[in-house]
């Protein structure tokens, strides 16, 4: 047994292949702004950033029992909701699926550009919405969190290192 074990941050005991609804903010490594920037309130996608916003809208076309609601790809992450259906077959996990998307967007950035480094963090936080309540807040906190941005706690944490886009040919570099 290793001397450190992280606590997992899912619920314990509760089944994530079951339906029902699900708010997911996936990471970046490090908090890198790989994907954008926030000009005036509005994202301005990177080219990585618009690689993870054409494969998380695409989700429901790999996984038939997943739909999805409100989404935003932010500089250095990306907050969404998704739908577990009932289909008569077994669901994937959330887990599963949240990894097979960061495993496709990764590989596609890496065919598609110069980007060597991790773009993920290997974790991800989930919320199990329980109610129209918490849906309804949860779909404002998404669509506002552009407007919001210069008071997140990522954009302090990222606060004048720029952000990430790739050239014609070249590798990425940093854009103020």
């Amino acid at each position: 047994m290793p001397l450190f074990q992280r606590k997992s941050p899912r619920l314990q005991d509760y089944d994530y292949s079951q339906s029902g609804a699900y708010f997911v903010t996936i990471c970046t490594y490090n908090k890198n702004c790989y994907f954008g920037g926030i000009t005036d309130t509005t994202m301005q996608l990177s080219n990585i950033g618009q690689i993870a916003n054409e494969r998380w809208a695409m989700l429901s076309e790999f996984y038939q029992s997943v739909q999805l609601d409100d989404y935003v790809v932010m500089p250095n992450h990306l907050h969404g909701i998704l739908f577990l259906l009932e289909t008569g077959e077994k669901s994937p996990e959330l887990g599963n699926i949240i990894g097979g998307y960061k495993s496709g967007v990764s590989r596609t950035v890496r065919q598609e550009t110069h980007l060597k480094s991790s773009l993920w963090q290997s974790r991800f936080h989930d919320h199990i919405i329980r109610n129209e309540v918490d849906l309804n807040r949860i779909r404002e906190y998404i669509q506002t969190n552009p407007a919001r941005w210069k008071s997140d706690t990522f954009y302090e944490a990222r606060s004048g290192r720029g952000w990430l886009t790739e050239g014609q040919g070249k590798p990425l570099s940093l854009q103020y």
